[in-house]
């Protein structure tokens, strides 16, 4: 039997069977501990972050006066190392063909119904400058996996154009890519392109149900995606993003595994997860979410987004417009630092807005806001949306990231250029309403930085914005 060793290179040995079970049991019999409970949360305050086992702990404490302590506490880290900043992108589906038989996932091979389509480089050019016009400045980009439609190659020409494409104002300054786990040498060739995050959900760490949910295909081998992040660090590129699909799987499992490979990664590898994503499974073609018997409700999911934050202070958390704005609102304070807006899970469906009604899409997206809408909503409610890639351009990604963030010196980088690609996305693209509730929150976050000397350099770089200069940073 393998034991548990998270600076092993072997999935079923840092993500462990018998380990998760035990910390399950372990969570469970103290549950209503609340010295320990109390002790574990006294000792998040510093920002340090816990170990899975305690975690778990927190996660299943069923004592509402600390459960309240604990999204108080959540709230708290939050603001102390993001602030009011919240980050914006969008994916770009470039192919939906796909040789894999995901059960929870209409690109599924066996689909046959489904409408199969694959940009070309022009179509691509298409799609972003659409993306561009709605002020975005970040991507996503998706893709099946298919060696003879998607191939490696494919995805670097489709990166290329996407980076060198300049419409108006418009740019794209990071394109994160979660496409199939692949090898170390592939990774090589993806940073030399200038990917940004590489992301791959693992989608659930029970390997047993991995395998039933992923019967055929090269997703099928559980060890080749579980061991895909160290591949991806090892072929150099700093920032990797993990996740699973909740409702797959029992929820408790796959938040101790997701934990685990965070450990793993900072243990092995010298630095954590970059991001960790918490989707929920939604309806699509072909797919109907009841068949999942895990599916976890609002509260359940408030709490799992509050312990993580918690457990992985230092860890950007996204959620996508698979959720509700009701939804996404909740959670906003609780940890999640980055967001989609305006988001098309359909192969072409920016450009052609038909194309998002058709049957291409991989999921039904729950908040259909268009991206301005969002920017209001998010500065009504008092948060600063950021556009900001000045870390990634800079070299600031990795141990170099994390570094700045655990000593505190990241404030004096992330609200400044927040605030500048802010004010490009004001002048370029808001509303009326918008700009105008923009320029309030510009403003009142000007007097947030805490050097007096990159305030007033903000300010000057502000003001050159307003006249026309474009991408200037810290």
């Amino acid at each position: 039997m393998a034991k548990y060793d998270p600076k092993s290179a072997k999935a079923e040995e840092f993500i462990n069977h018998e380990e998760i079970l035990d910390t399950l049991r372990y969570a469970a019999e103290h549950k209503s501990d609340r010295n320990l409970i109390e002790r574990l949360l006294a000792r998040a305050v510093d920002c340090k972050g816990l170990t899975h086992r305690e975690a778990a702990v927190l996660l299943e404490c069923d004592q509402p006066d600390l459960n309240e302590k604990m999204f108080h506490l959540a709230r708290q880290i939050k603001e102390e190392l993001y602030g009011q900043r919240i980050v914006l992108f969008a994916p770009l589906y470039l192919s939906n063909y796909c040789i894999n038989s995901c059960v929870y996932c209409p690109y599924h091979v066996r689909n046959k119904h489904i409408r199969r389509v694959k940009l070309t480089q022009e179509e691509i050019r298409r799609e972003v400058i659409a993306l561009q016009d709605m002020g975005h400045k970040r991507l996503a980009l998706e893709t099946g996996e298919d060696p003879v439609n998607n191939p490696i190659e494919y995805v670097l020409e489709s990166i290329q154009t996407i980076y060198s494409i300049k419409h108006k104002n418009g740019a794209i300054r990071r394109v994160n890519v979660n496409i199939a786990a692949t090898t170390v040498d592939n990774y090589r060739k993806l940073k030399e392109v200038g990917i940004g995050t590489y992301i791959l959900f693992q989608e659930t760490y029970h390997r047993e149900n991995y395998e039933k949910l992923h019967p055929a295909g090269p997703k099928h081998d559980y060890a080749w995606h579980t061991e895909a992040m160290d591949r991806a660090m090892e072929g150099g590129i700093d920032d990797v993003g993990c996740g699973v699909l909740f409702g797959l799987n029992m929820y408790r499992y796959d938040f101790v595994g997701l934990l685990m490979h965070a450990e793993h990664l900072e243990t092995r590898m010298g630095v954590g997860p970059h991001t960790i994503s918490v989707p929920r499974i939604r309806p699509a073609d072909d797919i109907d979410p009841a068949t999942f018997s895990n599916a976890i409700d609002d509260e359940i999911f408030a709490k799992l987004v509050a312990v993580i934050r918690i457990a992985v202070p230092y860890t950007g958390m996204i959620v996508s417009t698979r959720e509700s704005q009701a939804s996404r609102e909740r959670v906003l304070d609780l940890g999640i630092s980055q967001i989609s807006g305006a988001s098309c899970t359909s192969v072409g469906g920016y450009d052609h807005r038909e194309a998002a009604e058709d049957n291409s899409a991989q999921f039904e997206v729950n908040d259909t806001r268009t991206l301005d809408e969002v920017i209001h909503w998010l500065l009504t409610l008092g948060y600063v949306p950021s556009f900001c890639t000045a870390c990634y351009r800079a070299g600031r990604t990795g141990d170099r990231f994390m570094s700045l963030c655990k000593t505190g010196q990241i404030k004096n980088c992330c609200l400044p250029n927040a605030l500048m690609t802010l004010q490009e996305y004001l002048e370029d693209y808001a509303s009326e309403d918008t700009g105008s509730l923009g320029k309030v929150v510009v403003e009142e976050q000007l007097g947030y930085i805490p050097s007096p000397k990159v305030r007033a350099r903000a300010e000057e770089y502000l003001a050159q914005i307003h006249n026309g200069t474009r991408d200037v940073r810290f």
